[in-house]
């Protein structure tokens, strides 16, 4: 196999760049102290024990495929594709890895490790919605936000619900030729089920982004509502290494009292409210107001229908009239 397939094999270069020009590359061993991550390297989650099983396998057979760097100064190379099995020949004790040395710019280069990022057979379902995004932004040359709203626009448009013509302008070709190209998913079914994944809570996007916790985790953490519950499920699930199965027991705990609770949160609020009500009334001077006085005992006499209702089997539940404009 040639450099050039060797490369696209890598990083699915075929599918998304194989009308660009020719990339100069070079096969090499380099030490490992001599490679870097970037600075906009994607952040990703490892899980630790397939990570360690790569290692072993490492150490016993050596690594199968190189990863891809590019030289940024003297002695100083930049990672741009391979940071799993980059990572599993540190745990391995290696000191020199194979790699494939190629030419390009950083623009390019932050390009390719999206595309690399996004042919993970591991990516959950977060993590390839953000890759997305972000290529979409790199090849549109704006930020995330403005694709979001880009991608809805076309959403609309394509609805009859927009008089936008998104679909039609360089912006939305580009769009749907990355999508096309990219093969994995539809931009149609990427804003009906992939933006909404952008709604989870912050803390929960925010561990996911910096590869803390496994989606899977994170996504049963987000059911709980509540802020500093949600954190400190988080934090413990991080911290002590939970398994899925433990997580959703104590979430489950958890959205279990929250709901037995709220009956008698809600009763209250309502003796509350009926309180207040009571001694507005009392202070009011609607007791000299004809037509308004005639408006509450109507819904004087509805309570008392509910309250009857309600109490019926119960007869030492019964009571009179409720009020009259005497009793306040």
């Amino acid at each position: 196999m040639s450099q050039k397939r060797e490369l696209e094999k890598l990083t699915g270069l075929d599918n998304l760049f194989r009308d660009e020009e020719e990339q100069s590359l070079s096969d090499s061993t380099l030490p490992l102290s001599q490679i870097i991550l970037p600075p906009s390297q994607p952040r990703r989650y490892f899980d630790p024990v397939k990570l360690k099983s790569l290692a072993d396998s490492i150490r016993e057979v050596g690594l199968l495929e190189p990863i891809v760097v590019r030289k940024i100064e003297e002695d100083k190379y930049e990672l741009i594709a391979g940071e799993r099995r980059l990572k599993a020949c540190e745990i391995a004790g290696l000191e020199e890895i194979l790699v494939v040395i190629i030419e390009c710019d950083e623009k390019k280069a932050r390009k390719l490790r999206l595309v690399e990022n996004l042919q993970r057979e591991d990516l959950n379902a977060y993590e390839e919605t953000i890759g997305i995004l972000e290529l979409l932004a790199e090849e549109l040359d704006v930020d995330q936000e403005t694709v979001v709203k880009l991608l809805y626009d076309m959403n609309n448009e394509s609805k009859g619900n927009s008089n936008h013509n998104v679909m039609v302008s360089d912006e939305g070709r580009i769009i749907q030729d990355v999508f096309l190209r990219l093969g994995k998913i539809t931009w149609q079914s990427f804003v009906a089920n992939r933006l909404p994944l952008l709604k989870l809570h912050l803390d929960i996007q925010t561990a996911l982004q910096k590869g803390e916790i496994e989606y899977t985790k994170a996504k049963e953490i987000n059911r709980i509502k509540n802020d500093d519950e949600r954190q400190k499920v988080l934090n413990k699930a991080i911290a002590e290494g939970l398994s899925l199965s433990e997580i959703r027991i104590l979430v489950g705990n958890i959205l279990q009292q929250q709901s037995e609770s709220k009956p008698s949160s809600h009763n209250q609020e309502q003796k509350e409210k009926v309180d207040k009500i009571y001694k507005a009334l009392r202070k009011s001077k609607i007791w000299n107001d004809e037509k308004k006085l005639k408006k509450i005992n109507k819904l004087f006499t509805q309570i008392e229908a509910l309250l009857e209702e309600e109490n019926k089997d119960d007869p030492s539940l019964q009571q009179g009239s409720l009020v009259s404009d005497n009793s306040l």
